[in-house]
């Protein structure tokens, strides 16, 4: 029956011939054309429609409540592009992870939420951390889906097989375009005025890019010093979750071989000495910055010459 829809909906002739056909249906008809030829100039060139097809006829299914069909769903799964609207998919389910590639790991079977994401990446999390996945997959890649097994793979020929016992929960959700984080104004004008002076985070030190995009949030400035990249936190005041985030950028790009090795630098007007000894330990740089000094303003400290 699923190829008889599917043979259907690729032939609009063979439907017209329906005895139930009507002028309503034909308008109807129209407009599912009209909205699968925008849904299409969404997704890469290469994409295989039919599958996509496929795809969507298991989502109906599943919401109907009908079970028992064998899927085989190979979606790739797009870039992110401003004008993507795919939906945020949160399933929670028991289920054990197993990742292949440059290294192995697995995580037992247990509750676990699973993310899959519109810019493409997929990521396996537990209820002990805040931000942090267990495991995850960064864009661009590919969600295989058979029923019990998810296996997500990318170009690296990495993958991410995740054996599912049991679905408790599943939802999507559209969340459109996402206006970024606006920076407090003197945090804005700090990483302005570091990206024209790149020199006061190091000698040697000149600006590749600002707010370079990562699958996970812009590193704010992109700068190479002695021959590699090093990426730049900047922050007003230095505390231990701006650590934490400049970890996850690291760990993202030195898994880019255009990129890697890149090393660290967290930049701020006052470190706490907490956040201090955790970049230390984790070989990131810091640099405490005189933003008054950088800016060309004369300090307000009383002082003898």
């Amino acid at each position: 029956m699923t190829d008889q829809a599917i043979r259907l909906a690729s032939d609009t002739g063979a439907l017209q011939k329906l005895p139930a056909w009507s002028g309503v249906v034909d308008q109807e008809w129209q407009a599912r054309t009209d909205a699968l030829v925008a849904y299409r100039k969404q997704l890469p060139p290469d994409t295989d429609v039919d599958r996509v097809l496929e795809s969507l006829l298991q989502r109906s299914d599943q919401a109907s409540g009908v079970r028992g069909t064998r899927w085989k769903t190979r979606l790739p799964i797009a870039p992110n592009r401003p004008d993507t609207l795919s939906p945020v998919r949160l399933v929670i389910a028991r289920c054990q992870v197993d990742y292949v590639g440059r290294l192995t790991a697995h995580l037992p079977m247990a509750p676990r939420l699973l993310l899959v994401k519109a810019d493409g990446s997929v990521s396996i999390h537990a209820d002990d951390r805040a931000y942090k996945p267990l495991n995850w997959m960064s864009p661009p890649c590919w969600l295989e889906e058979e029923p019990g097994v998810w296996t997500v793979r990318n170009k690296a020929d990495e993958s991410l097989v995740i054996t599912i016992d049991e679905v408790l929960h599943e939802s999507s959700h559209t969340l459109g375009v996402d206006p970024g984080l606006v920076k407090d104004g003197v945090e804005a004008h700090l990483q302005e005025l570091l990206a024209a002076h790149p020199d006061v985070l190091g000698e040697g030190f000149t600006l590749v890019r600002r707010e370079y995009m990562t699958a996970i949030g812009p590193v704010d400035l992109l700068c190479r010093a002695a021959g590699k990249h090093v990426a730049v936190e900047i922050k007003r005041r230095g505390d231990i979750d701006g650590v934490e985030q400049l970890t996850r950028y690291l760990e993202l790009m030195n898994r880019d071989p255009l990129l890697a090795p890149v090393g660290g630098v967290f930049a701020a007007q006052q470190i706490k000495p907490q956040a201090r000894t955790l970049a230390e330990d984790r070989a990131i740089r810091c640099v405490v910055v005189d933003y008054d000094a950088l800016r060309g303003a004369k300090s307000d400290d009383l002082r003898l010459f």
